[in-house]
């Protein structure tokens, strides 16, 4: 799990935190829980998804017709799930420096204005 997520990465495996859904389902999810800070096109979803399967992070799930086109579900597999616990860790460490050096800031402020 040395590979960097990257800002497409976790939002697709928070959206498949969820559970089991196909590909629109997760465009739908990222842009939702990213509040539109990520919009995915189809094909750079199923490009993030290929490399996110590779790595081990994402399994394919079952297929279904539906309208005549064919429907791929994704989930989220052990190793991803472990992937995405460890980058919110590292994302509440990089928040709580900023916290901190943010504190000491108002701190300094306070004091020099005081």
């Amino acid at each position: 799990m040395t590979s960097e997520l990257g800002e497409a990465g976790f939002w697709i495996l928070a959206a498949l935190a969820n559970g089991r859904m196909h590909g629109y389902g997760i465009l739908a999810e990222v842009e939702r829980s990213s509040e539109k800070r990520v919009t995915l096109r189809a094909t750079s979803l199923y490009s993030a998804l290929e490399r996110l399967e590779r790595i081990g992070w994402v399994s394919t799930d079952g297929q279904e017709i539906v309208d005549g086109r064919a429907r791929r579900y994704y989930r989220l597999s052990s190793e991803g799930e472990g992937q995405l616990a460890s980058e919110l860790e590292r994302l509440e460490a990089k928040a709580d420096v900023a916290r901190a050096r943010l504190a000491g800031l108002r701190s300094a402020t306070t004091f020099a204005v005081a």
